[in-house]
């Protein structure tokens, strides 16, 4: 029986999934569906409503599986492994449920890939971050030519690809890269803390927002998105989102707690 590499918990609505695959964590085939598999599973389920991703030991993730990559001797095969990747870049993206990456020192070439498809990156102050892959002579191929030109904007994403330089998490902050710093021993309670503030909130609120938010930073990989194109698309999709939250329970139970100045009690409903 093949050993797992994603161990996943759950708590008070917060799925902590763990990336385990010694020494490095790197993101093999199988570790690329096991994930894959896990969201899916995670997608499904009403006692989930924030997802924390994290690697265990020293490393969140140091990226692709060499070993896999040097096996390659064809183009179609090189196609094959990069989609399998941003196959699972694309999902994650996509995803109703907010995933949070909590960055334990290492992350490298695939690894910050995944963090970057994370819709919110927590990070020790002291994690390397990097897409070394030029230094193979091949360049990202999991996204990370997509994704970090979002996020840090075109000048630094060239700077940083074209060298294959490592940065700290500290120093990406101000840029947008990284959201929160945290000392190493209170990542995951800063992870949790935070997943939690948003577990607390109506699902679909969340979701909805969630989503106009994604098409407005142009992170939706998917061309046919039937809002894709322009400021105004968007608008219209935040009025489609807007809209449809009030046929639901939720916003008349927020709106009541709001005025009786008391916490809401959200149903996701």
């Amino acid at each position: 029986m093949k050993k797992q590499h994603i161990t996943c918990e759950i708590e008070n609505k917060v799925a902590i999934l763990q990336i385990d695959n010694p020494p490095a964590n790197v993101l093999s085939t199988q570790v690329i569906n096991e994930l894959s598999n896990t969201l899916d599973s995670l997608t499904e389920r009403d006692d989930t409503k924030v997802i924390i991703i994290t690697g265990k030991g020293k490393f969140f993730c140091a990226g692709a599986d060499i070993k896999e990559i040097a096996k390659i001797n064809s183009a179609k095969e090189a196609k094959e492994f990069s989609h399998l990747g941003q196959g699972l870049i694309k999902k994650m993206l996509n995803l109703q449920k907010p995933i949070i990456a909590a960055i334990n020192n290492v992350c490298l070439g695939g690894g910050l890939e995944l963090a970057m498809a994370c819709h919110i990156r927590i990070a020790t102050d002291n994690a390397k971050l990097g897409l070394p892959e030029i230094a193979l002579g091949i360049i990202p191929g999991f996204g990370g030519t997509q994704l970090l030109p979002r996020l840090v904007g075109r000048g630094k994403a060239i700077e940083m690809i074209l060298t294959g330089e490592k940065v700290l998490a500290k120093d990406m902050k101000e840029i947008g890269l990284i959201n929160l710093l945290a000392p190493a021993d209170e990542l995951i309670k800063e992870a949790k803390g935070l997943a939690t503030k948003i577990a607390e909130k109506g699902f679909i609120a969340v979701s909805s927002a969630l989503k106009a938010i994604m098409f407005a930073s142009s992170n939706l990989p998917e061309a046919r998105n039937e809002y894709a194109g322009s400021f105004d698309r968007g608008l219209e999709l935040e009025t489609s989102l807007f809209n449809k939250i009030f046929e639901t329970e939720d916003w008349r139970e927020g709106v009541s707690a709001f005025l009786e100045k008391r916490q809401p009690k959200f149903k996701d409903k």
